[in-house]
């Protein structure tokens, strides 16, 4: 396994290993990996010949400094991690090596932006895509492949690749959950052990309201109150959204009808955990 630090260094490893003809599959993290990440590396690594994975934790989309200040930096145990399951490239580059100076350009999300997580993180979302358009430019995959845990997250590279023509297929890859329902996220490293008996919650609430939908429900507000009503009432928690958008744009919907996306936002102590659940209403199949 090969890990660099240069762009310049990564762009002349992927040519030879396109003049070899293979084709380059693409994880984009922060690091602090997990099974989850795993997940992301093991799909990339059946359908890619060359898989390379970026570890770089970007301050761009940090909306509050102590957020970027405590994420979590574990580099030696992510290089095992991706040795161990077959990573060909880590690109592990500084912040002054991908931004090297003050940027002049960066990319302004739109309205796919404009409810949950980007509702209540100003600019994160911009951090986010300008990143992830650098890393494309770098890397010029021909997979890049994301967790559907951050739904929003695959809603806004989505929507930048088909705004700007970029040529790389977008490979969603399901969300990894611990056993009782937790999804598995670096942030989930910040939690004390009784935070995390009280973080599944945020599973359950979802699963509510997945099932109320199930069974027909059509009115977003009855859903919502009533998903949030199971989450317990305890100091260590509180519910920064919980809500019902349409899948692509991420906007909220007035009826259910078909699919709907329940996504939450809940804060667990001093950490914030997000969770999504696609819902599949009867009314589709009905009217």
């Amino acid at each position: 396994m090969d890990v660099i630090e240069a762009v310049a260094a990564l762009r002349e490893r992927l040519a030879a290993a396109r003049r070899a003809g293979g084709d380059v599959g693409f994880v984009p993290t922060m690091g602090a990996l997990h099974a989850g990440h795993a997940a992301l590396i093991e799909r990339a690594r059946r359908e890619c010949d060359c898989t390379v994975v970026s570890i770089f934790v970007n301050p761009l989309q940090f909306d509050r400094p102590d957020d970027l200040e405590h994420y979590p930096r574990t580099l030696p145990a992510d290089l095992h991690m991706c040795a161990t399951l077959g990573v060909d490239v880590v690109f592990a580059p500084a912040a002054a090596e991908m931004y090297p100076a003050p940027l002049s350009c960066t990319i302004e999300v739109g309205r796919v932006a404009s409810h949950l997580c980007g509702r209540y993180r100003p600019g994160h979302f911009n951090g986010v895509a300008t990143v992830v358009m650098k890393l494309f430019q770098i890397v010029q995959p021909d997979r890049a492949y994301f967790g559907e845990k951050d739904a929003q997250q695959l809603a806004v590279i989505r929507r930048v690749v088909r705004d700007f023509n970029v040529p790389v297929r977008i490979e969603p890859v399901p969300t990894v959950r611990e056993r009782d329902g937790l999804a598995l996220s670096s942030r989930n490293q910040r939690l004390d052990p009784e935070e995390r008996k009280l973080a599944p919650a945020l599973y359950r609430a979802l699963c509510e309201a997945r099932r109320l939908i199930a069974e027909g429900a059509d009115d977003p507000e009855r859903v919502r109150q009533a998903a949030i009503a199971t989450i317990p009432r305890d100091q260590c928690l509180r519910v920064e959204y919980l809500e019902l958008v349409e899948p692509d744009g991420m906007q909220p919907v007035e009826r259910i009808e078909g699919a709907v996306l329940a996504a939450c936002a809940l804060w667990v102590g001093t950490t914030r955990l997000i969770d999504n659940l696609m819902c599949d209403s009867p009314r589709a199949r009905v009217d």
